[in-house]
């Protein structure tokens, strides 16, 4: 098998703010045709922010598909051609007021790969200053610290349900040897 598919036509539904939607016919390898649903989306940034002592610096806050407020690290959007490590610092501080040192790049990950072209970028990063947050005008967050050690035990047990959160947390933790 040479696992591929082609594009033969798209059918553009929706282009709002932040993602775009399409529905596209597509070739298979086997000759069949087939439609793809596709959200894409510009792509995203999150980080670890570690304290001296070994704490993760969280966002708490409401995500409306799922009706109530989700534990998460800092994340944003990026915006157009914005460069991903400057998007992460940006985001940093807007969510946390806080600025990082030793930035450590942990990869990419594709959150939903079946319907997305949706992005993350991870990083880790220990706690430079602190200071004031800036969200933007429709966020709205509570900032927490977690022990890494806590926090691993909450991706383990199911309380963290955030992927790019679970992810990042097994990362920092395997990058610190927590693992």
């Amino acid at each position: 098998m040479r696992l591929f598919e082609k594009k033969l036509s798209e059918n553009r539904i929706y282009d709002g703010r932040i993602i775009r939607l399409h529905v596209d016919d597509v070739l298979l390898e086997n000759g069949n045709t087939s439609k793809r649903e596709v959200i894409e989306h510009p792509g995203g940034v999150s980080v670890a922010v570690l304290t001296e002592s070994d704490e993760i610096l969280f966002v708490r806050q409401f995500r409306y598909p799922y009706g109530k407020a989700v534990l998460e690290l800092p994340a944003g959007k990026l915006e157009p051609g914005e460069d991903p490590f400057e998007a992460v610092k940006r985001e940093q501080k807007e969510e946390t007021g806080t600025t990082g040192t030793d930035y450590v790049y942990l990869g990419d990950i594709y959150p939903s790969p079946g319907y997305t072209s949706e992005i993350i970028r991870l990083w880790l990063c220990r706690l430079g200053s602190t200071g004031s947050s800036s969200p933007d005008d429709d966020e709205f967050l509570e900032i927490e610290k977690i022990e890494i050690g806590e926090a691993l035990k909450m991706v383990m047990s199911g309380k963290i349900k955030d992927a790019k959160t679970q992810i990042g947390i097994l990362k920092t933790a395997a990058f610190l040897n927590r693992l």
